[in-house]
């Protein structure tokens, strides 16, 4: 191109660089202008005041009060069987029944021994106060007297072994009507009417007391100091089946006399009445031993309670709605609420769920509107 046309060429390009410059310009500053981070959903509840239990908590195993196998204290053969399996039978009720009439017959041979020597022994016993006489008027000599002194005596003794024979008699007799020791429920019966059974051989069944009865459980040996003071029904406790909102009452009643080595715990054991049957033997629950009840503490909800590289912290909403960071020492927690000893107030709304997109200042959208 020639040097005239460039030159008529050049001020119109100039002009039009000029009248652009405003509108790059316009475009570069739209562009900067910083965005503006949407409110994070958040859910929140307040904090409150409440009265705590302070508790230790464990996992027990249920155990009946008293166990008893039942078991044959003659040998013949069971004609009666007066309960059902699962039953709950009352101390001295009539379970089993072995066959009497053997027994009955050796009670009534000893009875009619006893009887054939008692007369004899009677008889010999006045023999020899008359001897007595007549040995002391000459009549008799002193080896008659002492002769016939001595049949009373020997036949004496042996009135007196035959009363024991009697009563043995008697004994095994009554052995044959086998009845509970003590209140409780049968389990499954191990034989039936008709079979024959031997001495001490094996269990009939086996009884279980169930009202009341025990849970035991161990605690850490740090508890010992606080609790090794309170056993003997001064410190309450409640155990639950999982999954059933009913916890039965007890009592600690009695505390192991040494630490297990092995695993640094102590066993404890609570009585329970257990009137409406709640527990069962074999049953693992869970149990809360109550030391003190803290009164007016400070609660939030537990999954409100955050832990970072500072310690624990919670997300405190402010009238504005922006989210400020709360450092808190908490306490304990119970039922999904946890105690705040520092940081947060009464009254003070906390996150929590959506903690994860939250920041120091950020603004937060409440899920359902404030809190009650």
């Amino acid at each position: 191109m020639s040097i005239p046309a460039l030159a008529h060429i050049l001020p119109r390009f100039l002009l039009l660089v000029l009248l652009c410059a405003p509108l790059v310009a316009g475009c570069s500053s739209e562009t900067e202008k910083p965005k503006v981070k949407p409110a994070a959903p958040v859910t929140v509840a307040r904090a409150t005041r409440k009265d705590v239990p302070i508790e230790l908590r464990a996992i027990g195993n249920v155990e009946p009060y008293a166990t008893v196998a039942l078991k044959s204290r003659v040998t013949g053969m069971i004609t009666a069987v007066r309960f059902k399996e699962g039953d709950d039978v009352a101390k001295g009720a009539l379970l089993f029944t072995v066959d009497p009439r053997p027994f009955q017959a050796q009670l009534a041979q000893a009875q009619a021994n006893l009887a054939r020597d008692l007369a004899s022994a009677n008889n010999a016993k006045e023999q020899a106060k008359r001897y007595a006489s007549l040995w002391q008027e000459g009549i008799v000599t002193r080896e008659q007297y002492d002769q016939l002194q001595a049949n009373a005596d020997s036949l004496s003794a042996s009135v007196a072994s035959l009363r024991a024979a009697v009563d043995n008699a008697k004994l095994q007799l009554d052995y044959c009507f086998i009845r509970s020791p003590m209140t409780g429920r049968t389990g499954g019966l191990a034989t039936h009417a008709g079979n024959l059974v031997k001495e001490n051989d094996t269990a009939l069944v086996t009884i279980n007391q169930i009202a009341p009865l025990y849970v035991t459980f161990s605690l850490p040996e740090k508890d010992l100091a606080t609790i090794k003071g309170r056993v003997g029904g001064r410190l309450p406790v409640q155990a639950r089946v999982a999954g059933s909102a009913v916890a039965e009452q007890g009592t600690v009643t009695f505390l192991d006399n040494g630490v297990d080595p092995a695993t640094g715990t102590i066993k404890v054991k609570a009585t329970f009445a257990n009137a409406g049957k709640t527990l069962w033997p074999g049953q693992f629950v869970n149990v809360a031993i109550t030391l003190d009840t803290k009164k007016g503490a400070t609660v939030v909800p537990t999954r409100a309670v955050q832990t970072g590289q500072q310690g624990e912290f919670v997300y405190v909403v402010k009238p504005d709605s922006t989210a400020e960071v709360r450092p808190v020492s908490t306490g304990p927690s119970l039922d999904g609420m946890t105690v705040i000893e520092k940081g947060v107030a009464p009254g003070d709304t906390v996150v929590t769920d959506g903690q994860v997109k939250l920041v120091p200042g950020g603004k937060v959208a409440v899920k359902g509107g404030a809190p009650s």
